[in-house]
């Protein structure tokens, strides 16, 4: 039964919160172009019948629970392959109020493929490694966590407000506020003017 599941595993995808760029390429797999079933890979829609669960996208405080329950019906053993910076950081969504990161903190990831978006050939490449990982598994070798290919980092903090920011930017609003009544108070006489005619 191992022998036939490396031969051809099972694989299902969730997209946590992604641009849709990761799942376009993922989906190219499937196509005739890179055909990852020549190897065996088959797509699924069940978790219950999946070896290895494909996840794109950031984590974030809505969906979080639905990722852990997919996860929690899959049999043992199962490998989690992050596809894209954000199932590895929180990618672009990092910063955002409801992000709380990447995949790894809800359930662990065996594979990192780092990309935006990976290539369908990085993509393939990361799920003939998850096919090795889940051998491992199978014949009860720990497996160490992978390692993070990408890094979040983030820019320099704003400089302090100095008294010359808060005037430049006072004057600022006081010119679009005199400019926004100006074009109201032309877009009223234009209307009283259109009545008159009217008349």
């Amino acid at each position: 039964m191992s022998k036939a599941i490396k031969k051809s595993p099972w694989v299902v995808h969730f997209n946590c919160n992604s641009c849709n760029g990761c799942d376009i390429e993922f989906l190219a797999c499937l196509t005739p172009t890179y055909d990852v079933e020549r190897f065996g890979v088959l797509h699924v829609g069940n978790p219950k019948h999946a070896d290895v669960l494909v996840v794109t996208g950031s984590v974030n405080n809505r969906n979080k629970h639905v990722l852990k329950n997919v996860y929690d019906q899959m049999p043992e053993p199962k490998v989690v392959v992050a596809m894209g910076a954000c199932p590895a950081t929180g990618g672009i969504f990092a910063d955002c109020y409801n992000v709380i990161g990447g995949v790894n903190a809800v359930i662990p990831v065996d594979v990192h493929v780092p990309g935006c978006p990976p290539k369908p050939e990085a993509m393939m490449d990361g799920i003939i490694e998850a096919v090795g990982i889940l051998e491992k598994k199978r014949n009860g070798e720990t497996v160490p966590p992978p390692v993070l290919p990408v890094k979040t980092v983030k820019g320099p903090e704003a400089p302090p407000m100095t008294p010359e920011m808060a005037a430049k930017i006072a004057a600022a609003k006081a010119a679009a506020a005199a400019k926004a009544a100006a074009a109201k108070a032309e877009a009223e006489k234009a209307n009283e003017n259109q009545e008159a005619r009217a008349e």
